[in-house]
This record gives structure tokens, C-alpha cells and sequence, in this order.
């Protein structure tokens, strides 16, 4: 049985040529970056060499590139950095009610530290709904957090616009997004989404696991979450992981030249799935925007059947999916997510996110089409859900 890998949102596999790019950095050059001699000073300058081609990508300097451990270090890092360097202004934090766990997470353990926060709403197509943001802003909102583009839903956000409407209102407040869903499918220059603090995630764009990067616009302070260490600009204490930093940056680079057409072909595998899905299925509904969406991105609410059972169902037949964060997928209850657009109760477990990647292919998304819909004709014969 072939497999159909249709779970990329969760974790990419790296491309041929980013492990080619790191296989030397595995093998011999293995000096620690901090080191004074010659093999430390090979690791330190590939380093900087990387940190000055994702600066160039994202339309920043190199000195605003910081290296992390994963995506959600570096939105920690953002969040619990600005708050705990800032509290003296304000101890107020605004945030989406569907950022990722790790944007979440975080400011709920603010909130026990003493931090104000408020979780802004979106629409029933999981836009940001502006005029709610605005009047949540105060005085004392130090930081605004906004992901560029949903991990379950797929909902492109206007952050230039938002960036613009915020910055209107304060000049000084702080607006960070969450990219890692957005990158390879967006442009990031940080300059024109107007962003003071961006995080990005390797294992999302065909690069190694355990490498994320945050861009830190010159200017702001940030509290270290790990120390111990000088290392990244005395942001990030312990040893550089050469060759993930040297992958990541390849993938980035890949990522970003492969995005226009690669696009185009997700697009067209997307809007196809969806358009047989919905006619061959009664009852079901695609959740996100249907057109501000990512190329990548199909998210479907199925009426009479657990989204659980569907994932273990399709998984028989070689297909594998999710049912929503990866993060958040040993998890029961409806996701945070869904629950935010206003989906029915009886729909809230009943969502299935199938994400397209490089080698997904209209063979497989036919075969897809074909199966889907006779899983969940059994799964709704034997379901408690109706």
C-alpha cells in the first residue's frame, strides 16, 4: 500500500538539498562556535553566514536574526521577552483567540505572573475582527500578537493593515506574529508587514527539527528565557547547533524561491480536493476563509463522525492526516481553534485538516476523493454522533 502523506502543516520532511547542505557540518566541522581557534571560528562564520541569508530574505539585518531550539521557543522568547523587559509600561498583552499553544500557553503563564491579557475574537471565517482589537488597546498594551497565517484553519491575516491601524493608535506598541505556517507560502518582509518581532520553524519548510528562528526588530528588548551563556546576542545561552542553523537557512532559501510556483500547484491540488470533497459528501463545510487561506491548507467539518475515528479510519487505507494541531493532538476537547469561528457543537469534533506539500500529487488527492467519502458513509452508520 502506498502512503499519502497529507499531514505537512505538522512536520516536513528535509529537502535532498538542505541535507546535503548540512551533511558537512555533521561530519567534520564540529568546533564549537564560542571557540578561538580555527575550527571554531569555520563554525562561527557559517553561522553568520546563514544568519545573513535569513536576514536577507526577511528584509532585515543580520544583527535582528536570533537562532532558537523550535518555533515555539521563538514565540516564547517574543512574548515573555517584550513582557517581562516592558512591565515598567504596561502590563497589558493582546492576542487572538486562535494563536498556536505556544502563543497561548505563554500568556496564560503571564497572567499568573500578574500580566493583564485579552484574547481578541475572529470571524466566522477566523479573521481577525478589527474594530474589537482596536478598542481592546489601552495605555498600558505594551505587545499585540497576531499570527500571520492559522495552523488549523489556514486563514491568512491583513497584519500590514492591522500593523498600520495599531501603530496609529500607539507608535510604541510592539506587534509580534507567529510565521512558521506562513513561511514558504507568504513573502516575509518584515519591513512591509510592519512587525516588530516574527517567528519562524524549520521542520514546517523541509528543514531539520529543533531550529526556529525569531527576527527582533533593532531597538527592542528582550528578557532571555535560557541563560547561561552569551550566545545569540546573550538571548539564547548554549551552544549553536551549526548544521540546524545552516539547514534552516537553506531551507528558508529553497522555500523562498520555489514559492511562486509551488504555490500556483497547491492551489489548484487545494481547490479541486475541496470542490469533490463538499459535492461528494452531505453535511460537511470547509472551515477558514475560502480564498485568504493558505495554498496548503483544507479544513473540513463533517457532520455524524469524530474526526479521531476518521484520522484512525483513513490511516487503514494509507492516508494520513490530523485533526487539527499536532501540537494539541492527544488532546480530546474541540480545538481552541474551531471553537473561536463559531462552529455547531455537534461539528466541534468533527473536523479533519488535510495539508498538501511538495510531493503530494493529483494521483493521490484522487484516491483520496475516492475513499473519503465511503469512510465516512461507515463511520456515520456506527456513530453516537448525529
Amino acid at each position: 500500500m502506498k502512503n499519502i502523506y497529507l499531514d505537512y502543516a505538522s512536520s516536513t520532511y528535509i529537502d535532498p538539498l538542505v541535507l546535503k547542505k548540512m551533511t558537512p557540518y555533521l561530519k567534520g566541522y564540529f568546533g564549537n562556535p564560542s571557540s578561538l581557534h580555527k575550527m571554531g571560528r569555520k563554525s562561527k562564520s557559517i553561522i553568520e553566514k546563514a544568519r545573513f541569508d535569513v536576514a536577507k530574505i526577511l528584509n532585515a539585518k543580520p544583527e535582528e536574526i536570533i537562532f532558537t531550539g523550535s518555533g515555539t521557543e521563538s514565540d516564547n522568547l517574543a512574548i515573555y521577552g517584550v513582557a517581562k523587559s516592558y512591565k515598567n509600561k504596561g502590563k497589558h498583552i493582546i492576542v487572538s483567540k486562535i494563536e498556536h499553544s505556544a502563543v497561548i500557553e505563554i500568556t496564560k503563564k503571564l497572567e499568573r505572573d500578574g500580566f493583564e491579557v485579552d484574547y481578541t475574537s475572529v470571524d466566522s471565517n477566523g479573521l481577525i475582527k478589527i474594530p474589537e482589537l482596536k478598542k481592546l488597546i489601552k495605555p498600558s498594551t505594551i505587545l499585540i500578537s497576531i499570527m500571520l497565517a492559522n495552523n488549523e484553519i489556514g486563514t491568512i491575516q491583513p497584519i500590514a493593515e492591522i500593523s498600520k491601524i495599531i501603530k496609529k493608535i500607539n507608535p510604541s506598541l510592539l506587534l509580534h506574529t507567529d510565521a512558521a505556517q506562513a513561511t514558504g507560502a507568504i513573502t516575509l518582509n518584515a519591513n512591509k508587514l510592519g512587525v516588530d518581532l516574527m517567528s519562524l520553524n524549520g521542520s514546517k519548510i523541509y528543514g531539520p527539527k529543533g531550529i526556529g528562528c525569531l527576527y527582533v526588530k533593532s531597538g527592542i528588548k528582550l528578557e532571555p528565557i535560557i541563560v547561561g551563556g552569551e550566545q545569540e546576542k546573550n538571548l539564547r545561552a548554549g551552544t549553536e547547533n551549526t548544521p540546524l542553523i545552516v539547514g534552516f537557512a537553506e531551507a528558508l532559501k529553497l522555500a523562498t524561491k520555489l514559492m511562486y510556483k509551488e504555490n500556483a500547484r497547491l492551489v489548484n491540488l487545494r481547490d479541486y480536493f475541496i470542490k469533490n470533497v463538499l459535492k461528494s459528501i452531505p453535511n460537511c463545510r470547509l472551515n477558514g476563509h475560502p480564498t485568504k487561506r493558505l495554498p496548503s491548507n483544507i479544513n473540513i467539518s463533517i457532520k455524524g463522525v469524530e474526526g479521531e475515528s476518521l484520522i484512525l479510519m483513513l490511516d487503514k487505507f494509507g492516508i494520513f492526516a490530523s485533526t487539527g494541531s499536532a501540537c494539541g493532538s492527544s488532546n480530546l476537547k474541540p480545538s481552541h481553534v474551531i471553537s473561536a469561528i463559531n462552529i455547531s457543537p455537534e461539528l466541534s469534533h468533527s473536523n479533519i485538516r488535510f495539508t498538501l506539500g511538495r510531493k503530494t500529487t493529483k494521483q493521490e488527492i484522487d484516491f483520496v476523493i475516492k475513499i473519503l467519502p465511503r469512510v465516512v458513509a461507515k463511520l456515520r452508520m456506527i456513530s453516537s454522533i448525529k
